[in-house]
C-alpha cells in the first residue's frame, strides 16, 4: 500500500557536482549542488538550481558561467566542506585542498582533482521559487584520459561518482544487477 504525503521532488540518486564559480571582483569559490541535471543534447546543456541566498548564486549571476566539476566518491569530504561552508568567509578552494586548473573558454577555474570537468556559459536563469534554475551551455568538457573508450566516449567503467538521496551521500558505481527472469530480446 502507497501513503499519499505532500509533493516532493524525489529523484534517487540526484547527481552531486561541485561548482566553480567566480564573483564579479574576481574571488573564486566552490559550492556543493544536487539539483542539477542534462537538459538537452545539441547544444549539450545541463541545469543547475540554487537558492537565492547562496552566495554562489551571485557569484554566477555576475559571470553567467561556472564550472559543474564531477567529484569522485573519495572526495566526500571535501564536497560536504564546500557544501556546508560558505564562500563569503571562506576560501573553499584552500580549506579543501583543492588545485585550480585554468579553463580554456570560460573564466571560472576548474578543479584539477575531479576527473570530469564542464565548462559552462549560462544561457537562461528561471526564477522558480525558493531556487532559481540557471540553465547553462556546456561549450567544452574535459575528462580524465582513463575514463574514456577507445572511441573517445565516456566508458564509465572506471568512474566513481558521488550521488545524493535521503539526506547523505551515495556512491554511484558502474554496474548491472542481476536480472529476474528479464529476457533480452
Amino acid at each position: 500500500m502507497k501513503k499519499k504525503i505532500p509533493p516532493k521532488p524525489w529523484f534517487f540518486p540526484r547527481p552531486v557536482l561541485l561548482l566553480s564559480t567566480r564573483d564579479g571582483a574576481g574571488r573564486d569559490n566552490i559550492i556543493t549542488v544536487s539539483w542539477a541535471g542534462v537538459a538537452c543534447t545539441k547544444p549539450p546543456m545541463v541545469t543547475v538550481s540554487l537558492r537565492k541566498s547562496r552566495h554562489s548564486h551571485a557569484c554566477i549571476h555576475a559571470t553567467m558561467e561556472f564550472v559543474a566539476n564531477v567529484p569522485t566518491s573519495s572526495q566526500m569530504d571535501e564536497a560536504e566542506l564546500c557544501g556546508t561552508r560558505s564562500g563569503r568567509d571562506t576560501d573553499k578552494f584552500v580549506a579543501a585542498g583543492f588545485t585550480k586548473q585554468n579553463a580554456t573558454i570560460v573564466a571560472v577555474p576548474m578543479i584539477e582533482e575531479c576527473p570530469i570537468n564542464l565548462e559552462c556559459k549560462v544561457r537562461q536563469v528561471f526564477p522558480l521559487g525558493s531556487h532559481d534554475m540557471f540553465v547553462a551551455e556546456v561549450v567544452k568538457t574535459h575528462v580524465q584520459s582513463s575514463l574514456l573508450g577507445q572511441d573517445g566516449e565516456l566508458s564509465g567503467s572506471q568512474l566513481d561518482c558521488l550521488g545524493w538521496g535521503d539526506g547523505d551521500f551515495l556512491r554511484v558505481v558502474k554496474g548491472r544487477p542481476p536480472r529476474r527472469g528479464l529476457q533480452v530480446l
